[in-house]
């Protein structure tokens, strides 16, 4: 019988490669990619020529039985995906079934992940979470989503597109309340990491402010910790207790991102703090004309940023609507 290789590869620092993997990729008969020219860079900075062929969600009904007929024949085969753990936000889970339902072999070379990788690096409590893999396009459908989850009072781990991002967090200020704690990861261990840490008003408003570029995991804090807020201090990520609650309950009982070739020795991330600060009224206007633009109503609009910025809904507005 044949043997299926789960190949973690680097998320964006080459250099996050294991011994292993390459060893694996080096010596396997074939390697199933996401991508395969992406893949190709990868392969080629290590000098590695093992052939590739595609594997992703649009193929996979066509191509399954093509790799498992290689794994009959004894072959064996590495699975990759553009980056991180194969199995996670693809369709590698569905081969893994079929392979061994037919008795092969299943074998995993451990390595990055996008989605620890941003839990950790969050500064909010680890665990217990879950991970929900890519929110739902839709908005009726995300916030359906997110009014399931708003009691779960474990850590949630999400993906989401750039330029989906805005309406998500704007989805979860009014279904979770602005204030809930939230760690945006953008680009994980490439040149241009960043995480940027705030409550989701805070968050929703930076990035209004500047539109993110790149791979994005979101980290969310448990409903219990909704009043938890992150501040850094000396390089660290600390957490002080703040007066918790949610909205609903005022007694306050509480797609794995890409390679970047030129980046093989790390760096620390940029860590962006969302704090309040002072505003010019060309700002404010400017902030909630960018999240009324992204999809949010007036009101919505003006109550995030009045949250982001400690002021007075009315006074924010105000300053809007009267300009």
């Amino acid at each position: 019988m044949g043997e299926l290789y789960l190949c973690a590869t680097p998320l964006g620092n080459l250099g996050d490669i294991t011994l292993r993997a390459l060893e694996v990729l080096q010596q396997v008969d074939l390697i199933a990619a996401e991508d395969t020219r992406h893949t190709r860079k990868l392969l080629n900075h290590f000098g590695i020529h093992t052939p590739t062929t595609s594997y992703y969600e649009h193929n996979r009904q066509a191509k399954a039985p093509l790799l498992l007929t290689e794994l009959a024949g004894g072959k064996k085969i590495a699975l990759v995906t553009d980056a991180g753990t194969p199995g996670i936000a693809d369709p590698g889970h569905q081969l893994v079934q079929q392979a061994l339902s037919r008795g092969h072999r299943v074998t995993i070379i451990p390595g990055p992940s996008a989605v620890i990788a941003a839990l950790v690096i969050s500064g909010i409590r680890p665990h217990p979470f879950y991970f929900q893999g890519f929110l739902p396009r839709k908005a009726g459908e995300r916030r359906a989503l997110l009014a399931e989850l708003a009691d779960d009072a474990r850590t949630g781990v999400f993906y989401e597109a750039p330029h989906r991002l805005q309406k998500a967090l704007q989805d979860f200020c009014e279904v979770w309340g602005p204030e809930r704690q939230v760690a945006v990861a953008r680009e994980l261990t490439k040149q241009f990491e960043e995480v940027s840490r705030g409550s989701f008003a805070q968050v929703a408003t930076h990035f209004a402010a500047t539109p993110p570029l790149g791979e994005l995991t979101i980290v969310t804090a448990g409903w219990d910790e909704a009043g938890t807020r992150c501040s850094v201090h000396g390089g660290r990520t600390l957490a002080a207790p703040a007066p918790r609650g949610r909205p609903g309950h005022p007694s306050g009982a509480d797609s794995e991102p890409g390679i970047d070739e030129g980046r093989v020795s790390g760096r620390g991330p940029v860590a962006v703090q969302i704090t309040p600060s002072p505003a010019t009224p060309k700002q404010i206007r400017e902030a909630v004309g960018a999240l009324v633009k992204a999809g949010a109503d007036n009101q919505s609009a003006c109550k995030a940023v009045a949250h982001a910025l400690g002021l007075p809904k009315s006074q924010v507005y105000r300053l809007y609507h009267h300009s």
